[in-house]
């Protein structure tokens, strides 16, 4: 039986409003990921309470997640350049270790 070769990496789970995609998305191309996922029209309860996920009008008006899956070397500085949009922003990273099959989808 073949197993799957697994390769350590970073998950960072990106949490912000849906307004600032665009901010978060090209903080993450300018960093020279291969790639991401972005969830939309997120729920849950935080310091402010219960938020109830729905797009009113646009995706803006709602919660995002973006994850992605990078390289030690990537964290230190992606979170350097989140740092000064959530001393103004609602929002919030999470990182995490992982495990990838295919490590050539993520990393150059």
């Amino acid at each position: 039986m073949q197993s799957l070769n697994l390769s350590p990496l970073k998950k960072l789970e990106i949490i912000l409003e849906g307004i600032h995609k665009d901010f978060a998305t090209d903080l993450l191309d300018r960093a020279g990921l291969k790639g991401y996922t972005i969830v939309g029209n997120l729920s849950g309860k935080g310091s402010h309470g219960m938020y109830e996920g729905h797009v009113m009008f646009n995706e803006d008006d709602a919660l995002i997640m973006i994850i992605a899956a990078v390289g030690e070397e990537l964290v230190a500085p992606i979170l350097e350049g989140f740092a000064p949009f959530f001393e103004r922003h609602t929002g919030v990273v999470f990182v995490s270790d992982i495990q990838v099959s295919r490590l050539v989808k993520f990393k150059s």
